[in-house]
């Protein structure tokens, strides 16, 4: 299982949410407490947004905690929302393009969880993805398929149930061809306006994600694992669940994958 964290709101150095509390990003990928795995070692990525529409994009494959560029990198851009992921790979190489998050446009994307026996059916979960999109498909994971079949689900007009379809359909397969657990997922994106984030399960067992206001920074954190150990005002996200964040607002939804798509 990966780890990841996003923040919203008025824009602050990464490395606020990155590299410089006392359980950051770069810590959890060595000592995460609340995965399945402690080491998240099989690459990093950070999405940002500022003057441009798209969001800035480094990816790379080393341990997060052993790369200099990206504690100077984070030490120097300022964002007012950005993506942030150090993965654990449930299969797949790794590989640059393997390393969330994922970028389409002005839509970013990252994914922490697994789709049972993806492998079985990773050329099926393929063939979901129209042509039109497919030229982004760069790499091999699960996470980047979800990413695109949700896009083409209409993830422009409806981000929830674009990702509630998409989720639909590789659970089905999942089920058809693959195995348990179908799905387990906690995501983010975000168009570069508003941040978007999930906590779903087929099973009780969502991987875990929480949230945080902070009035000294202006903004929100959204993440695996809180960022201090000793700090107030983290609230759990429950499961089931669909958010939007924008500015100080925050809409929690149920999220309800329908499984009414039938594997191919």
């Amino acid at each position: 299982m990966c780890r990841w964290a996003a923040y919203v709101g008025t824009p602050i150095f990464l490395e606020d949410i990155v590299s410089r509390p006392g359980h950051s990003l770069i810590q959890q990928s060595q000592h995460a407490t609340q995965g399945s795995t402690a080491i998240n070692a099989d690459g990093f990525g950070i999405a940002w947004y500022g003057e441009r529409p798209e969001p800035g994009l480094y990816r790379d494959t080393y341990p997060a905690w052993s790369d200099p560029n990206l504690r100077s990198i984070t030490a120097q851009v300022r964002s007012p929302l950005f993506l942030a992921h150090v993965r654990a790979s449930t299969g797949t190489a790794t590989s640059r393009n393997n390393c969330h998050p994922f970028t389409v446009g002005r839509w970013s994307f990252m994914h922490n969880g697994q789709i049972g026996g993806y492998e079985s059916f990773r050329r099926d979960a393929d063939m979901m993805i129209p042509e039109a999109l497919y030229p982004h498909r760069k790499g091999a994971s699960d996470s980047e398929a979800l990413f695109l079949i949700a896009l083409a689900e209409g993830l422009d007009r409806d981000p929830q149930g674009a990702l509630e379809r998409a989720a639909a359909r590789m659970m089905a397969l999942s089920r058809a061809k693959g195995g348990a657990p179908h799905l387990r997922m906690t995501c983010a994106f975000s168009d570069g306006e508003t941040l978007y984030a999930a906590r779903y399960a087929s099973d009780d067992a969502a991987p875990s994600l929480w949230h945080r206001w902070s009035d000294s920074r202006g903004g929100r954190a959204v993440v695996s694992e809180p960022l201090e150990a000793d700090e107030c005002g983290w609230e759990v996200i429950p499961q089931a669940s669909f958010c939007l964040f924008k500015g100080a607002a925050v809409e929690i939804r149920p999220f309800s994958p329908c499984p009414l798509v039938q594997a191919a």
